[in-house]
């Protein structure tokens, strides 16, 4: 991992260094954060030569080599320092951050989800979320709309917040990059689809789109799901948030298993923030907001909750786990208020 003195290296001075790892069978990812480029070197990083000709260069501050099977994600490596910025919060500093929205947008009823997003607002919500594509177990159930978009489109466009939308495949993420989305969900049941997070890295990169990338309920290990994101990263764009969301087999009375406890292994491993989604967790509103308690003080940087105005009205799983904008209201101050107990890791 190359750290320039400069926010970036011109093209002369990439150009040099690319010639000289060229010589040990390496290229060079240029990796675009908001304040600073860094440089990952891909191939045998085991040439201490090359190392000692790219750290004597005179633009050069550090060389950093990375034992970690994920040397970009890792909480050592050049990243280590990068914001995820969306809209104008970085996440995770200073309160939580909350997304927020219906779990299925209803294009019968337009004015629901406008009527929700202007609440969420004044509740106190920093992301709208809203499915517009839905993978549904089965086939016949609703699977979403692209006329959907025009209306999150539209809740953006009036009440100035950033929007989370799911994309499942390449012509979904074609549309909502178009769309200038601000945050790229990837659900699941794609957490391991390993050619689907690099098409969304590389297509990604460069752009205002952050991901959200979300535990799969058969993810083994943080490890894996950590190495899961490494492939977002490693393909160009390393504003990506970890989503634990419960796994499988479920609990007993619970949609599935929560899994907010994973937080501080994740925070002691990767410098990416950690936004839970207790919705899935736990599929029931009356258990929202415990679950959400849980989650910051087990260190998670924010919330990905499910919310609606009415949601016996709702589609999708929203009339039995989406809570009110009231709800939210409440919750995210209950939250707020045990942020500076949460588990934090120690440098």
């Amino acid at each position: 991992m190359i750290i320039p003195k400069a926010d970036k290296l011109s093209n002369n001075q990439l150009q040099e260094i690319e010639s000289i790892v060229g010589e040990f069978d390496c290229t060079i990812l240029e990796i675009q954060g908001h304040n600073q480029c860094v440089y990952a070197i891909l191939g045998d990083e085991t040439h201490a030569v090359m190392f000692k000709r790219i750290a004597g260069l005179p633009y050069i501050r550090k060389v950093d080599a990375i034992e970690s099977p994920y040397k970009l994600m890792d909480r050592r490596s050049a990243l280590s320092n990068h914001q995820v910025r969306i809209g104008h919060v970085n996440v995770g500093e200073g309160r939580p951050f909350i997304i927020g929205g219906p779990c299925t947008i209803d294009p019968n009823s337009p004015q629901l989800f406008i009527e929700t997003a202007h609440a969420l607002k004044e509740a106190g919500v920093d992301a709208l979320r809203g499915g517009v594509w839905k993978p549904r177990t089965n086939p016949y159930s609703y699977q979403g709309d692209n006329k959907a978009i025009d209306i999150i489109l539209k809740a953006r466009e009036e009440t100035g917040l950033p929007i989370d939308i799911e994309v499942m495949d390449s012509a979904q993420l074609k549309i909502a990059l178009d769309s200038n989305v601000d945050i790229l969900q990837v659900g699941t049941r794609n957490a391991l689809n390993y050619s689907l997070l690099k098409e969304i890295g590389e297509t990604s990169a460069g752009t205002n789109s952050s991901i959200l990338l979300k535990r799969g309920r058969h993810v083994a290990s943080p490890d894996e799901f950590i190495a899961a994101a490494e492939y977002l990263v490693a393909a160009g764009n390393p504003n990506v948030m970890l989503c634990p969301r419960g796994t499988t087999p479920p609990l007993e009375g619970y949609r599935n298993h929560p899994d907010e406890s994973i937080s501080p292994l994740l925070k002691n491993r990767t410098w990416a923030p950690v936004v839970v989604d207790p919705s899935h967790s736990v599929g029931h509103a009356e258990y929202v907001l415990a679950s959400s308690l849980a989650a910051i003080a087990y260190g998670a940087d924010g919330l990905c909750i499910e919310s609606h105005i009415e949601p016996s009205k709702g589609i999708g799983d929203d009339p039995k786990q989406a809570i009110t904008p009231r709800e939210m209201k409440e919750l995210i101050l209950s939250c707020t208020q045990i942020w500076k107990y949460r588990y934090l890791p120690k440098d």
